[in-house]
């Protein structure tokens, strides 16, 4: 069942994998030139640009390695709960 999840997991994904780095080098680069600036008007555009590449970044590193990781935590926490958490709950313990 361990190599089902983990499948389940790596699958997922894979599948976004595409999607998600299409948008992240379509839109950072974007900005790039935003964010490098100097002229009349920079001092407002040029914070936003970092924050909005800054955001891409880390919620494309965030989508594709900490969530899969946190799925897997999850489904060990309710694994490694199981029967013993439920016995517990019906009993009123």
């Amino acid at each position: 069942m361990a190599a089902e999840i983990e499948a389940v997991i790596r699958d997922g994904a894979m599948l976004r994998l595409r999607s998600i780095l299409m948008v992240a080098l379509a839109a950072a680069p974007g900005f790039l030139p935003v964010a490098r600036n100097t002229s009349t008007g920079a001092e407002a555009q040029r914070p936003q640009a970092t924050v909005v590449i800054g955001g891409i970044i880390s919620s494309t590193l965030l989508t594709l390695l900490v969530l899969p990781g946190l799925y897997r935590m999850a489904w060990r926490t309710e694994r490694d709960a199981g029967p013993a958490a439920v016995g517990a709950l019906e009993s009123g313990s």
